[in-house]
C-alpha cells in the first residue's frame, strides 16, 4: 500500500495521515489471504 500524503507543514502533529492506512490495513489483514505491513512491531522487524 502507498505512504499518506503530509499535509503541508509536516511538523505538526495530527497532520499525518498514517493512522488512516493502518485502519485499512488492518480491515485487510482481517479478511485477505494476502498480508499486508502495518507496522514493524506487527509484521515483524524486516531485515
Amino acid at each position: 500500500m502507498a505512504q499518506p500524503k503530509k499535509q503541508s507543514s509536516p511538523r505538526k502533529t495530527g497532520l499525518r495521515r498514517s493512522h488512516l492506512r493502518l485502519k485499512l490495513a488492518r480491515a485487510v489483514n482481517a479478511k485477505s489471504p494476502v498480508k499486508v505491513t502495518t507496522t514493524k512491531r506487527e509484521t515483524g522487524k524486516k531485515k
